[in-house]
C-alpha cells in the first residue's frame, strides 16, 4: 500500500496565493516578518511589487490591509494565528469587520500542532475570537486540496474572511473527482447511523481513521467535515442528529467558542441532542513534538476512538 501524501496547509495557502496572483492582478499579499514560516515568500518571489512586508507589527498590518481594500484591491494579510486573531483583534474588529472591508486573513500555525513553539504561539482561541465579529467568514480546511479551494472561495466572496492553516503536514483526503468546496456547506465523508463525528481542520483525517476502528467493532459512525465554521451548515448538523442520535465534535481548538460550541448552539435551538466535545479542555498548550501533543490531548485517531467508545457506553 502506497504511503499517504501529506502536505501542511500553510504550504497550500502560499501555493494558492501564487495561482491567484497569476489570475488576478488586484491580489496583494501582506506579511508580518514571517514570510518564510507562512510560506508567502513564494508570492513575494513571483510578484514582489504586490507583496508588502509590514514587519513585526501585526496590528498595523491589519490597518494597512483595510486601507488597501478600500481602494478596490483584495489584500491577504498573513501571519501566525496567535498574532492575527490575538494581537490584532481590535484592528480586525474595528478596521475590517465593522467597516465590512474585503480583507482576507491567512492565519497559519494555528492550534497545538505548532509544537515546540509552545503555549505562547499555540492559538487555541482564534476561532472563538473571530466568531464574535459580525459578518466574519471562518474557514478551517482539512487538507491541501481544501485549503487551496478555500483561498479561491475567499477571493470570490466579498467581505472579511478568516482562514486557519496549520504548520504540521496532514494527509490529503479530498483527492477525489467528486470533491466540491462550497462556503457554508459541510461534507459527509462517511455514512453511518450509530452516531456522527463532526470534525474540522487536521482532525478530519483522524476522525476518519477513528471511524475505521469503530467499524471494525460493528459501530457505524457518520463522519462530517465542517470546513466553514461560520456561516455553519445547520441543515447537515440537524439531519445528522435526527438520524444518528448522538454527536461527537472534534477540533484542534478550545472546546469553548469553537466548532463544539457552534454545533451545540445549533442543536440546542433546533434539535436537542446528546453531544460530546473533543478538543482542548480549558488549558493552555505546551511545548513538544506536534504528533505527541495531538496524542496527549486525545486528538489523534486512537484518542478519538477511545473517547467515542466511552461516550457510547
Amino acid at each position: 500500500m502506497s504511503e499517504v501524501k501529506k502536505i501542511a496547509t500553510r504550504e497550500s495557502y502560499a501555493s494558492a496565493l501564487v495561482e491567484l496572483g497569476k489570475k488576478y492582478d488586484n491580489v496583494v499579499v501582506l506579511d508580518a516578518d514571517l514570510a518564510g514560516a507562512t510560506k508567502t515568500v513564494k508570492f513575494q518571489k513571483e510578484f514582489p511589487e504586490r507583496f508588502i512586508d509590514c514587519g513585526i507589527a501585526e496590528s498595523n498590518m491589519m490597518g494597512v490591509a483595510a486601507g488597501i481594500a478600500s481602494t478596490g484591491k483584495v489584500p491577504f494579510a498573513s501571519t501566525f494565528a496567535m498574532f492575527a486573531a490575538g494581537r490584532a483583534f481590535e484592528q480586525v474588529r474595528n478596521s475590517i469587520g465593522y467597516t465590512k472591508l474585503n480583507v482576507k486573513i491567512g492565519a497559519t500555525h494555528a492550534g497545538i500542532s505548532v509544537g515546540e513553539d509552545g503555549a505562547s504561539h499555540q492559538c487555541n482561541e482564534d476561532i472563538a475570537l473571530m466568531r464574535t465579529i459580525p459578518g466574519m467568514v471562518i474557514i478551517n480546511p482539512s487538507d491541501d486540496i481544501e485549503a487551496k479551494a478555500a483561498v479561491f472561495a475567499a477571493y470570490e466572496h466579498y467581505g472579511p474572511v478568516y482562514m486557519r492553516f496549520g504548520r504540521l503536514a496532514v494527509p490529503v483526503i479530498n483527492d477525489n473527482p467528486d470533491y466540491k468546496f462550497e462556503l457554508g456547506k459541510g461534507i459527509t465523508l462517511r455514512e453511518g447511523n450509530d452516531l456522527t463525528i463532526i470534525a474540522t481542520g487536521l482532525c478530519v483525517s483522524a476522525a476518519l481513521e477513528a471511524a475505521d476502528q469503530l467499524k471494525a467493532e460493528g459501530i457505524n459512525a457518520r463522519v462530517i467535515n465542517i470546513h466553514t465554521i461560520k456561516p455553519i451548515d445547520e441543515d447537515i448538523i440537524i439531519k445528522a442528529a435526527k438520524e444518528t442520535g448522538k454527536i461527537v465534535i472534534v477540533e484542534e481548538h478550545s472546546i469553548i467558542g469553537g466548532l463544539g460550541s457552534a454545533v451545540s448552539e445549533v442543536l440546542s435551538e433546533n434539535y436537542p441532542t446528546l453531544v460530546k466535545r473533543i478538543g482542548i479542555r480549558d488549558v493552555f498548550g505546551e511545548s513538544g513534538p506536534a504528533v505527541q501533543l495531538l496524542k496527549k490531548y486525545g486528538l489523534d485517531a486512537e484518542g478519538i476512538y477511545k473517547q467515542v467508545k466511552e461516550f457510547l457506553q
